[in-house]
């Protein structure tokens, strides 16, 4: 969220920013207009609570009681007045802070500039695409043959965009969520596990209200919010707290299933249980000083591409053009892995700088080492991975000429046993 005063006083570089992200620049003047009209109306407010103050305490020096009466209703059509203009400064306020909290996060100076996703650049690609001796199989075919991905089912309790692992599959799934978390633990980060229900105020600090109203899942009775990602509880942890200039960076990771009402068009884009209503995923967060924020990010980056490497998968990364960069997000890289079966490349992770865009949603400062007020934290966020376009990349990956899926050695630990899914 900005600060109001960056829109007053260098509104040309929040316009700016708009045009970057190919978006209409125009609330930027609606912001400016809403604000001095707020500010028009405070000051009338504030006039008339002064001749209050002032006239009330000249009434218990009028003797005459006919004069004392018409200045005390005279206070009073002036008190009716000022509850009218406080009304309308509430009015103004919500219309304000709602359009404020919409418009999304500065790029970074360094972020290139382009219109959509195509002009996202490749920065390079690590390891090298398995060469097959043998046609292979999409994970939807794959998982179907071996019979630990039920389709049928997932659609007959749920509907389209739902499916069932059976298994060893479920087993897979399960062995992932373990490994990344354990890595991550090792990496730094300390482990949260998280409600996967939060409420309205938690969904705004982050970023996803009001902006993403339309793609989340709602308990209208209760108010909770089903999360669409765990850096959604990370973020409102420590929501209004002001943190130890030494306890910085603060590093977490933390697994939730994760809910987003995404609309899905059919055809090739859909197919399989790449894109779906209900999906795992493991979360890398940062909160840190400003000044550390650069090296936090190539340090979370370098994480995720860790894992991706544990699991001997090949992949590349990609740095987000500015048409193409996150609400919240200043700088993002995307970590692809390469699914055979497919026949693409997977986003399996987004690892973004959000800078103090989260914090000042959320009001989380930190004390200074030499005193003065507390300042805004930066907050990071990364998938550390997410599933199941993780679980795609490992069954295509691995599949054998028999239609077997050899487990990878990272993942063993955890499979009870099972080298080989066949």
């Amino acid at each position: 969220m900005f600060d109001i005063n960056l829109i007053r006083e260098e509104p040309e570089i929040v316009k700016k920013s708009l045009q970057d992200r190919q978006m209409d620049p125009s609330p930027v003047d609606e912001v400016i207009k809403l604000d001095t009209e707020r500010r028009g109306l405070l000051v009338k407010v504030e006039a008339l609570k002064a001749e209050r103050n002032t006239v009330s305490k000249a009434i218990s020096q009028i003797k005459d009681a006919t004069e004392r009466q018409q200045k005390i209703e005279a206070m009073r059509q002036v008190g009716e007045e000022i509850a009218k203009f406080d009304v309308l400064v509430n009015q103004v306020e919500e219309k304000l802070n709602y359009l404020v909290a919409t418009i999304p996060n500065l790029p970074d100076p360094t972020t290139p500039y382009g219109k959509d996703d195509s002009e996202n650049i490749v920065e390079r690609v690590e390891g090298k695409k398995r060469d097959f001796d043998f046609q292979p199989l999409p994970h939807w075919d794959l998982g179907t043959k071996l019979g630990i991905i039920d389709f049928d089912r997932g659609v007959k309790l749920t509907g389209s965009r739902f499916y069932i692992l059976n298994g060893a599959g479920a087993r897979l799934e399960r062995a992932l969520i373990s490994y990344m978390l354990d890595l991550h633990s090792h990496q730094g980060y300390e482990e949260r596990y998280t409600p996967f229900m939060v409420k309205a105020e938690t969904l705004f600090s982050s970023g996803q209200l009001p902006k993403f109203v339309d793609n989340l899942y709602h308990d209208i009775e209760e108010d909770l919010w089903m999360v669409p990602t765990a850096e959604v509880p990370l973020t409102g942890m420590y929501k209004d707290e002001v943190l130890e200039d030494g306890s910085l960076p603060q590093r977490f990771t933390a697994y939730t299933p994760c809910f987003r009402r995404e609309k899905m068009s059919a055809g090739r884009d859909v197919r399989g249980i790449k894109r779906g209503h209900q999906f795992d995923k493991v979360e890398m967060y940062t909160y840190c000083k400003p000044e550390q924020s650069d090296a936090e990010l190539q340090k979370m980056l370098k994480d995720a591409e860790d894992t991706c490497k544990g699991l001997g998968l090949t992949y590349r990364i990609k740095r987000l053009c500015s048409g193409d960069l996150g609400f919240n997000a200043r700088i993002t890289y995307d970590v692809e892995v390469w699914a055979p079966g497919c026949d693409e490349w997977l986003e399996v992770s987004s690892v973004s700088n959000v800078g103090d865009f989260q914090a000042r949603r959320a009001n989380i400062k930190y004390k200074t080492t030499y005193g003065g007020k507390p300042r805004l934290v930066h907050t990071l966020n990364g998938s550390g991975l997410g599933l199941p376009r993780t679980l795609i990349a490992v069954m295509e990956n691995y599949q054998q000429a028999d239609g077997s899926i050899i487990i990878p050695e990272a993942l063993r630990p955890w499979m009870g046993g099972i080298d080989v899914i066949r």
